[in-house]
C-alpha cells in the first residue's frame, strides 16, 4: 500500500509543496508547487507576506487533490524559526509578522539584559544569542509600546500559525518553540518565569506538543489529517540525516543559513557553552540539537541579487562554475561579521580592507571567497563542538538544498580533513513527511525514519584531499576572525 503525505517546506527565500509517497519502507518525493517567499517593506518596517504564503499553501493542496486526484494521508508544515504571528481575542491575526531582519529589533537584546542578565537568560534557555530571537523581537515590541502586543492572546511561530489556519488548533510544536529563547530544554516547557521577569505577557503562550502529534483534520475540503511535523525546518532536516547509531558525526543543514551541530540526549549548558554561544534546540525523538547558526548561502544569494540588479543575472550553477576556476584564497572573511549596511559585495570588500586584505577582483573570486570562508567557519565551529562535547567527529553530513553545491562540499572536506556525505538534498521535505508518517503510526521511531532515508536516497560521499594549504589559510583566518567577532 502507498500512502501520500503533503509537506509544505517554507524557507526564507521560497516555499514548496512536496508530495511524499511511502511504500514498503521507501520514500519518493515530488515537488508539486514552488513559490517565492518575498518579504515586503512598508516605510521602515520589513514584513513577511503571510497571506500570500497562505494562498500558496492552499494552491499546493488544490494541485495535489484536484489536479493529481490524490487522497492525502497527511499534511504538515515546516518553516524557519524565531518569527511569529500574534492572534487577538477573536483568533484573528493582529498584524503581519515582521521579518527577523527588521530594524525594530536593533538594540533590544542589550536592553533586555538590563532587566535580565545574559547569564540568566542562557541558564533558563540554553539558546545562542542572536538579536532577532523571538524573545528580543517581543521586547522590541514592548519598548515600542506595540498595540498588537498589548492586544495579543496567542503567539504562534510561523509553522504553528499555518497549522492553526488549517485546523483551528492553536498549539506550539516544541522544535520551533525552542528557537524562541523562552523555552526550557531541560524541562521541555516554556520558560515562563523569564517572560515574567522581562515583563512580557506569558498568557500568550500556547500548549506545547511534540513532533508527530495529530492536530486534527482540515477545516476545509479535502478535510485531510494535519500533523504537527517538526515545525522548525532544521529539525526536520536533521531528522532525515542518513546516519547510523554511532555518535561520530555532525550535521550541516545547508541553505540560506548553515546550521552545524550534533545530536545529544540532554542539553549542554554551562560556562563553555555560553562562551562559545551554542544553542540547545529540541529535536525529534527526545533529542537535543546542539548547534550554531552560521550565515550560510544567504551571502551568495545577496551577491547574486546585487549582480542581477546590475544586469549580470547568473544562475547559482554558473556562479559555482565560475568560482571553481577562480584564484583560490583571494580573500577570506568571517561569514557572521558582515553588517546590514550596503550590498553584500560592498560589505565583503569593506571587511577585506579593514583586515588588511585586497578585496576580490572579479565576481568569480567573490563567490569563491564566500564558499572558502564558509568552509573555514565550519571547521572553526566543528572544533569548538568537539571540545564542548568531547566527541571525535569523523563524518560531516551535509543535507538540504545547499548540499547540492559540490564545490562547497569539496572545500569542507579538504578544510576540515573529515569525510563529507552530501544528501539528501530534500532532507527537510523528507523529514517533514516521515514525521507525519511517524504520527500516523506508519513509522516506529527516529531510527526507522533514518533507515527509510538511507534506503530511499543515494548520498554523495567525498573524502578529504591534501590539507596543508588549507591549514595555512585556516591559521590566517583564525587571526582575522578572532579580531573581528567573538566566538
Amino acid at each position: 500500500m502507498t500512502t501520500n503525505y503533503l509537506g509544505f517546506d517554507l524557507g526564507a527565500e521560497s516555499g514548496r509543496a512536496m508530495l511524499g509517497r511511502l511504500s514498503q519502507g521507501t520514500l519518493e518525493i515530488e515537488q508539486l508547487h514552488r513559490f517565492a517567499n518575498t518579504p515586503v517593506r512598508v516605510h521602515h518596517a520589513f514584513y513577511w507576506d503571510i497571506l500570500r504564503l497562505w494562498h500558496e499553501i492552499q494552491q499546493g493542496i488544490r494541485i495535489a487533490t484536484s489536479e493529481h486526484g490524490l487522497k492525502l494521508d497527511g499534511i504538515g508544515v515546516d518553516a524557519w524559526g524565531v518569527d511569529f504571528g500574534l492572534l487577538g481575542a477573536d483568533g484573528q491575526l493582529l498584524e503581519n509578522p515582521r521579518h527577523y531582519r527588521d530594524r525594530r529589533n536593533a538594540g533590544s537584546m542589550d536592553r533586555l539584559f538590563e532587566r535580565v542578565p545574559r547569564e540568566e537568560v542562557f541558564a533558563q534557555t540554553g539558546v545562542q544569542f542572536m538579536g532577532f530571537n523571538t524573545l528580543y523581537q517581543l521586547y522590541a515590541m514592548k519598548l515600542a509600546d506595540s498595540s498588537a502586543l498589548r492586544s495579543a492572546h496567542r503567539l504562534l511561530n510561523i509553522s504553528d500559525l499555518f497549522n492553526y489556519w488549517l485546523t483551528g488548533e492553536a498549539k506550539s510544536e516544541i522544535t520551533i518553540a525552542s528557537t524562541t529563547q523562552f523555552f526550557d530544554p531541560l524541562r521541555m516547557q516554556w520558560a515562563a518565569g523569564l517572560l515574567r521577569k522581562a515583563k512580557l505577557p506569558e498568557q500568550i503562550l500556547c500548549e506545547l506538543i511534540s513532533p508527530g502529534t495529530t492536530l486534527g483534520t482540515m477545516l476545509d475540503a479535502p478535510h485531510a489529517p494535519v500533523y504537527a511535523t517538526a515545525g522548525h525546518d532544521t529539525a526536520a532536516a536533521v531528522a532525515a540525516v542518513p546516519a547510523g547509531e554511532r555518535g561520530d558525526w555532525c550535521f550541516v543543514s545547508s541553505g540560506t543559513w548553515s546550521l552545524l551541530g550534533v545530536e545529544v540526549d540532554a542539553p549542554v549548558l554551562g560556562d563553555d557553552c555560553l562562551r562559545l554561544n551554542f544553542s540547545n534546540e529540541a529535536g525529534v525523538g527526545g533529542k537535543i540539537r546542539l548547534l550554531k547558526n552560521i550565515a550560510g548561502l544567504w551571502l551568495l544569494q545577496e551577491c547574486r541579487r546585487t549582480w542581477a540588479a546590475e544586469g549580470a543575472d547568473h544562475s547559482y550553477e554558473e556562479l559555482t562554475q565560475m568560482a571553481s576556476a577562480a584564484r583560490p584564497f583571494a580573500a577570506m572573511f568571517h561569514p557572521d561579521a558582515l553588517g546590514e549596511s550596503g550590498t553584500m559585495p560592498q560589505r565583503i570588500a569593506r571587511y577585506c580592507r579593514e583586515t588588511g586584505q585586497e578585496p576580490p577582483a572579479t565576481r568569480a573570486e567573490y563567490v569563491r571567497a564566500v564558499l572558502e570562508s564558509l568552509a573555514l567557519r565550519y571547521r572553526e565551529v566543528l572544533e569548538s563542538l568537539e571540545g564542548l562535547t568531547g566527541r571525535n567527529i569523523e563524518t560531516i553530513h551535509i543535507v538540504g538544498g545547499g548540499a547540492r553545491n559540490m564545490l562547497l562540499n569539496r572545500f569542507v572536506a579538504d578544510c576540515t580533513q573529515r569525510k563529507v556525505i552530501a544528501g539528501p538534498f530534500e532532507a527537510t521535505a523528507a523529514g517533514n513527511i516521515l514525521i507525519q508518517a511517524l504520527g500516523a503510526g506508519e513509522i516506529r521511531d527516529l531510527s526507522q525514519v533514518r533507515a527509510v532515508v538511507r534506503k530511499s536516497f543515494a548520498p554523495v560521499p567525498m573524502d578529504p584531499g591534501p590539507g596543508r594549504e588549507w591549514q595555512r589559510i585556516y591559521e590566517r583566518y583564525r587571526s582575522l576572525a578572532v579580531a573581528q567577532i567573538p566566538l
